[in-house]
């Protein structure tokens, strides 16, 4: 793997996905919202610095060539619609994750974005296969893994 993740660029038909960085977290700051998190982990920051650590990790595994942390912006316009990750990229089951701001919902930029990744890890890495955690209730994020020929291979339960 020679590429360098802190210059990896994955472009699509309406979307562009970029190395993340600290000029995005305002907006990242203020979109991981409650409602965009019902179903994912980790909650939302309880205020900026909390971003920044995460964007701080983020950059590290970019460095190091463990995950590939995007920021997803609309081609065009460059507006930032969320962000993608591929984790774990140097095992054989790297793990795929997406969230989108709620207005960049129902467009279909999730599906499109998470097409990129998969293509750039065809490209890019040796993996068996990718996983993709969704909550069954989900139905939205489950389709997406779906409608790409991914199949449920494990259903957990998560007890508090």
């Amino acid at each position: 793997m020679s590429t360098d993740f802190l210059q990896e660029r994955i472009e699509m038909e309406r979307l562009l996905l970029v190395p993340i960085s600290m000029e995005y977290r305002d907006e990242i700051f203020k979109e991981f919202s409650a409602e965009i998190t019902v179903y994912m982990y980790p909650a939302p920051a309880k205020d900026i610095s909390e971003t920044e650590e995460w964007i701080n990790f983020s950059l590290n595994g970019l460095r190091e060539k463990s995950n590939l942390q995007l920021v997803i912006l609309e081609k065009d316009s460059g507006e930032f619609l969320g962000c993608a990750g591929l984790h774990n990229v140097h095992t054989s089951t790297p793990e795929m994750g997406i969230w989108l701001k709620k207005t960049a919902h129902g467009k279909g930029y999730g599906r499109e974005a998470v097409t990129g990744v998969k293509k750039w890890a065809d490209e890019n890495i040796h993996y068996d296969y990718i996983i993709y955690p969704v909550a069954d209730k989900n139905i939205s994020s489950r389709k997406i893994p779906e409608s790409l020929g991914g199949k449920i291979a494990m259903s957990m339960i998560k007890m508090d």
